[in-house]
Parts: C-alpha cells; sequence; structure tokens
C-alpha cells in the first residue's frame, strides 16, 4: 500500500534526524498515549456519529447530516498543517479522492487549526476536498479523540518551529489522535480506524475496499 509504505520511508528520514533525548520523549508520549483508554473511549463502528457544522477553508459551513443526505461520508481527523505525516496522508487521500467519488462517497479532513491555516494547509497539499476547522477540537473531543500534548514536548515542537497555539486559536495544546472513519448514509459508523501513533495512518487503498 503507497501511503503505508511512504510514511515509513518519511519516519525513517525524520527520526534520523532527531536528536536523542527528542525522539526518546516523543517515542515514550506514544507509548504513554497507547497505554491510556483514549482508543477505547472513541466512537467504534456500529454507533451513530453525532451531527456537526464547521467552517471550511474559506469560512463556508459544512454539515455533516447536508452530507450524509446525499452519500456516505468519510473522515479524516489530522494533527495540522505543520505535521508531515498528515500532509502526506492528506496528499494520498487527494489522490484517491476520485475513486472516493466515484464509488459514491464524500470525503472531509478535519484538524483543529484555524480557517487561515487550513487554508494554507489546503493550498500547499493542492487539496479539492473538504477542509474544516474544529475550533477547540469540540468534534473530535465528540468522537473520542483528543489529548493534551505533554508538557516536555511542547519545547520541542517549539524548536522544530510548529507553535501550536497559533495554528490552533487557543492555549490548549489539545490535539486528536489520528483517526479515520467511513459514515454510512444513516450516520452509522462502518469503518473506524484510530491509532494513537502519529506515524501512522489508513491508507485510502483500505478506504476504497470499505467503500466497494
Amino acid at each position: 500500500m503507497e501511503l503505508t509504505k511512504n510514511l515509513q520511508e518519511l519516519q525513517t528520514e525524520i527520526e534520523a534526524k532527531l536528536p536523542e533525548d527528542a525522539k526518546a520523549k516523543m517515542d515514550k508520549a506514544v507509548v504513554d498515549l497507547a497505554n491510556s483508554d483514549i482508543v477505547d473511549n472513541s466512537l467504534k463502528v456500529g454507533e451513530k456519529v453525532p451531527n456537526f457544522s464547521l467552517p471550511n477553508a474559506v469560512g463556508k459551513i459544512v454539515e455533516l447530516n447536508s452530507l450524509l443526505v446525499e452519500s456516505p461520508v468519510v473522515i479524516s481527523f489530522y494533527r495540522g498543517g505543520w505535521c508531515p505525516y498528515c500532509n502526506m496522508e492528506l496528499r494520498g487521500l487527494q489522490k484517491y479522492l476520485p475513486q472516493i467519488t466515484e464509488l459514491g462517497a464524500k470525503l472531509i479532513a478535519i484538524s483543529p487549526e484555524t480557517p487561515d491555516n487550513s487554508l494554507s494547509t489546503t493550498e500547499k497539499n493542492e487539496l479539492t476536498f473538504e477542509v474544516l476547522s474544529d475550533g477547540g477540537n469540540q468534534v473530535a473531543k465528540e468522537f473520542g479523540l483528543v489529548f493534551q500534548l505533554p508538557e516536555e514536548l511542547r519545547p520541542i515542537y517549539q524548536n522544530f518551529g510548529i507553535d501550536l497555539p497559533a495554528y490552533n486559536g487557543d492555549e490548549s495544546f489539545e490535539l486528536p489522535i489520528p483517526a479515520t472513519y467511513v459514515i454510512a448514509s444513516d450516520g452509522t459508523v462502518i469503518h473506524a480506524f484510530v491509532n494513537p501513533d502519529y506515524t501512522q495512518r489508513l491508507d485510502p487503498e483500505e478506504i476504497i475496499n470499505v467503500l466497494n
């Protein structure tokens, strides 16, 4: 699967450049998150998705139920345009968008970034699907996906040039764990990928298999 392979190569490339101390702290944070109950508490297959309305990259409000009236919906929760793994995933989704559309589904991506930053992400990755801004992670919280970035990682992120308060418009340091949901037209989750490891994403080929 192309995205999975590309993500593995990206991880190898990034980790080779990381200082050992930073890598150890980041690895520990992933393990701690995996050992928490966040995945257990996330929305599961067979459950109903709460309706929501969020602004897209140009401020237009997009309502989930309005999309579901027409077709199934694929929802990808990502951390932000500052995350190289997220950008690679978004580009991978864009590549498969014609197939997703051909199978009668719609695709949306959601992050806690402000609309202006979502617009930058959209333009940078040449995305033609809706990229929505979930201020304060309100929708991600309803899906059970939100965690707070540990304090020991915050200076590391700052050193990487990642200013989360600036990207997200708040001081919460909250992020969603990567997750992709396929939602049937009746609002039921028919596939859920939820992973506390930010380097792991659902390959678009799996989405195609679910929709087929």
